[in-house]
């Protein structure tokens, strides 16, 4: 399941672990493209924790991690930048990310 997180839970969430966040918005193309395809890897990639960031609703997230185009994907590791992905982005390429 996706969690979609405001600004109160999303540092808290991603400080540890793998967390995979798609910074999105509702009226983007192609983050629309993308949402089949976080909700596929959600199901199937238990360890690593998928979460959504409406950058409309969440600019100061979306500033802070200098999100200027959407979609971004950026890979979290205890809290850090593991990688990171402008546009859209292919179910192959994100596994990879968690091999």
């Amino acid at each position: 399941m996706i969690k979609e997180l405001s600004n109160e839970d999303f540092f808290e969430e991603i400080k540890e672990g793998l967390v995979l966040v798609d910074f999105f918005a509702t009226w983007c193309g192609p983050c629309q493209r993308m949402a089949p395809i976080m909700e596929d890897l959600s199901k199937e990639i238990k360890n690593v924790k998928i979460i959504k960031v409406d950058v409309d609703e969440h600019e100061e997230i979306a500033r802070k991690y200098g999100i200027m185009s959407i979609p971004t994907i950026i890979l979290f590791h205890n809290g850090e930048i593991e990688k990171k992905q402008i546009g859209f982005v292919p179910a192959e390429i994100l596994k990879q990310w968690f091999k």
